[in-house]
């Protein structure tokens, strides 16, 4: 009777980010990845999926790419409803074999950048609350189901982001022969807060050239109803062909609009551009970068410094 009695509690609370009693107990256990309790939603955290949804409508036709939009309906996600990870995976891995991988938490560098390697995607499954549309203290699942895997669904893009995690267990092999600890860590540091801004500036926050003018294509201003129009619009923006040496040397705040933004002129592009940030890395372009944020945490140093050989 126990167990159904928390169960109930748990239907009322659902799966809301930060209050979401499942996701403190699979962190307590030590469960990284994790099911989709999806019987778990409640009504309100699928209100909050809906509204979500039908307010991107006009913003996604006017200002996404046109991959996105492809994908968006490639994906028949559920407007009303908060998406289950199985039908998303069910229409997306014929596609790139990507798919979304369901977790509880943070997931530690290395091992984020490795399941992109293996065409996997960490995926959150909370929800935000419908009286917080705007305010996202952390990832949740419209931010990666909405945001982020539509782009899965383009091959080139895929494709990208498989070389971005091979580019993590580059990093892994070069600091793994180096025997001064303290040479090993400074270099690691400025590597990975290099792959961070990398992966900010396309992944994240990333425009895209089109015979259309700009467009975007980063998941968080696909996710964001205020900045993805107030990232095409805004005078207040800077908008610059993106160039490496600027991307890998630059910081960011992830608590307000983007000032500074970068375009590439397609995934094609994109792909080069990792290539290029992996020869950079072996060349020891990216072992000084810039200080400043993002600030690189114990547990991604720790999980490079464990990493399994490639």
């Amino acid at each position: 009777m126990a167990h159904a009695h928390q169960q109930k509690e748990e239907a009322l609370i659902g799966l809301t980010t930060t209050e979401a009693d499942f996701i403190e107990r699979a962190r307590e256990n030590g469960e990284l990845y994790i099911v989709q309790p999806y019987e778990l939603y409640s009504a309100e955290n699928h209100d909050a999926w809906r509204r979500l949804f039908a307010r991107m409508q006009n913003r996604w036709a006017q200002y996404a790419n046109e991959h996105f939009l492809k994908g968006i309906e490639s994906l028949c996600l559920d407007p009303t409803k908060v998406a289950r990870l199985e039908d998303v995976n069910r229409f997306l891995e014929p596609l790139t074999h990507f798919k979304a991988k369901p977790v509880s938490g943070y997931v530690p560098a290395f091992m984020f950048f490795d399941c992109l390697r293996n065409r996997e995607f960490p995926t959150t499954i909370t929800i935000r609350r419908s009286d917080k549309l705007d305010y996202l203290p952390e990832p949740d699942i419209f931010h990666d189901i909405a945001g982020h895997v539509p782009m899965h669904t383009d091959p080139a893009f895929a494709d990208a982001l498989v070389r971005f995690g091979d580019c993590a267990h580059t990093a892994a092999d070069i600091v793994s022969g180096i025997s001064d600890e303290r040479e090993k860590l400074a270099k690691l540091t400025s590597i990975i807060r290099a792959m961070a801004r990398f992966f900010w500036f396309t992944v994240e926050f990333g425009l895209m050239n089109s015979k259309n003018g700009l467009k975007v294509y980063g998941s968080g201003l696909l996710s964001s109803y205020g900045e993805i129009e107030h990232c095409i619009e805004s005078p207040d923006v800077q908008r610059f062909p993106i160039q490496l040496e600027w991307v890998v040397n630059q910081g960011f705040e992830i608590d307000h609009y983007q000032p500074l933004l970068f375009y590439v002129e397609g995934f094609g592009h994109l792909f080069e551009l990792v290539d290029e940030l992996e020869k950079w890395m072996k060349q020891g372009k990216l072992s000084n970068v810039a200080p400043g944020e993002p600030v690189v945490n114990e547990q991604d140093l720790r999980s490079f410094l464990t990493a399994s050989p490639a």
